[in-house]
């Protein structure tokens, strides 16, 4: 059978339950068509700690709707089978014990076709329940299926790259969904220039679990929204490149502990780091691994599979900085979601060909390009609760708050993003040395 080289076609319209049911099959279809290429066997490792199988993943996104909706809300649904909630359960504490998270891939049974059925099973019953619940249950469970949809595309963009994890540690080099992807150069690098002053960020404090529906959803760590004064910065106006980040290579920068963190060249040294994540050297040239197989690197795409750390050092070996995540969504704003995500099917960044003139005002918001979509930007903030935040009650505040420590923000979305599930607001957020998202650096400097 011929696959789709794209993610299911988006539609809005209907009233607010039809709308929410739309979008709940949407995104479910496209958890299916990322799994098409895989083998059984692909679904069931685990590599590492943070990157969990397939096959767990397929499983968990389904008990998160039975949990917190079926079984609460949908009078007379039983459990699908009486120990998933110990095997797929992630980090919900108030919900009970769990399987370890470094165990995940040690879980043979349910075989993947018992998941799949899992899966059909709460479909059919959410469907039945949002079709026939009363108008006031709907009211109350329409922010939770929302936050349950939006969490399935977050583990959409998991699957892909915990996915390139497994494959890249088979010597068969295997292929995940052939694809090919045309290099073009790219424009000098810009900088665009913004005036200090007082500026408001975030969101306005959402409901339990996220914003008020499917279309206007936001996490409860995008808020409250609050004021930041910023001082005069400039922004780059695209992404580093491979062939950028060769030149801190071929300088030495992974040697040189004065550009680094120290816990960052500690670990790099540690780890030995010398390049990217999955960049290999080939008689003397730089090749990757990527989801279209093994391949030499593209100097014009941007570098992706990055730590913070690295970026950090980059950006001080370059003589700038990183961005802090309030410039970074100041220069988001107004800029159109759009880019190369998950729904293009390319699974690897793309480079960019935009040259504008810098110095015309009216081009200002037109430089900024790859925003959204490539590759997640690093930036400099820790990330911290806006002034305001609390934790909303139940085991739904365990989504993000209790994550607000020793990490770092990352703005933008990748190219295994859903492009409707980001927003200029939007907080991801990874430890210091996270590389296997598919990160990435854009500089900033003071003025």
């Amino acid at each position: 059978m011929e696959m789709e080289t794209v993610a299911p076609n988006r539609t809005i319209g209907g009233n607010s339950r039809e709308r929410l049911l739309d979008r709940f099959r949407r995104v479910r279809k496209t958890t299916e068509w990322i799994c098409e290429p895989l083998a059984t066997e692909d679904t069931i490792i685990q590599t590492s700690v943070e990157c969990s199988p397939t096959k767990w993943q397929l499983a968990h996104v389904t008990w998160f709707f039975e949990t917190f909706v079926l079984l609460q809300h949908s009078k007379g649904y039983r459990a699908f089978h009486s120990k998933y909630n110990y095997l797929f359960n992630s980090y919900y504490n108030t919900i009970g014990d769990r399987t370890p998270r470094d165990l995940r891939g040690l879980i043979s049974r349910p075989r993947l076709q018992d998941v799949w059925d899992y899966r059909v099973h709460v479909e059919q019953a959410m469907e039945q329940f949002l079709k026939d619940v009363s108008e006031n249950i709907f009211q109350a469970v329409e922010p939770i299926v929302t936050l349950g949809i939006n969490h399935e595309q977050q583990h959409q963009e998991l699957m892909v790259t915990d996915v390139k994890t497994v494959l890249a540690m088979n010597p068969l080099r295997p292929i995940y969904r052939a694809r090919e992807i045309i290099s073009q150069p790219v424009c000098d690098l810009h900088w665009i220039g913004f005036n200090e002053g007082l500026y408001e960020f975030g969101n306005p404090p959402p409901f339990q679990g996220g914003g008020q529906g499917v279309i206007d959803f936001y996490f409860d760590n995008e808020g409250p929204r609050h004021r930041q004064y910023l001082h005069k910065f400039a922004l780059a106006h695209r992404l580093i490149t491979n062939g950028e980040f060769k030149e801190f290579i071929a300088d030495g920068g992974y040697r040189n502990p004065v550009l680094w963190l120290s816990e960052g060249f500690s670990k790099g040294v540690e780890q030995e780091w010398n390049a990217p994540k999955y960049w290999e050297r080939v008689d003397g040239n730089w090749c990757a691994m990527t989801l279209q197989g093994f391949r030499p690197i593209e100097d014009s795409e941007p570098v992706t599979h990055i730590s913070h750390f690295e970026a950090d050092a980059y950006a001080t070996w370059a003589g700038v900085r990183l961005p802090t995540e309030f410039e970074w969504e100041l220069a988001a704003k107004g800029i159109p979601i759009d880019g190369n995500f998950l729904d293009d099917g390319n699974f690897h960044p793309v480079s960019h060909t935009l040259i504008c003139d810098p110095n015309e005002e009216s081009q200002t918001k037109v430089c900024a390009t790859q925003m959204f979509g490539d590759a997640w930007e690093w930036t400099r903030s820790a990330y911290l609760p806006y002034p305001g935040f609390t934790v909303v009650g139940g085991a739904l505040g365990e989504y993000n708050g209790k994550f607000m420590s020793n990490q770092m923000v990352l703005r933008g979305g990748s190219c295994v993003t859903p492009q409707d599930h980001i927003r200029a607001t939007y907080r991801n957020f990874f430890p210091s040395d996270a590389r296997w998202q598919f990160s990435g650096i854009r500089l900033a400097k003071d003025l």
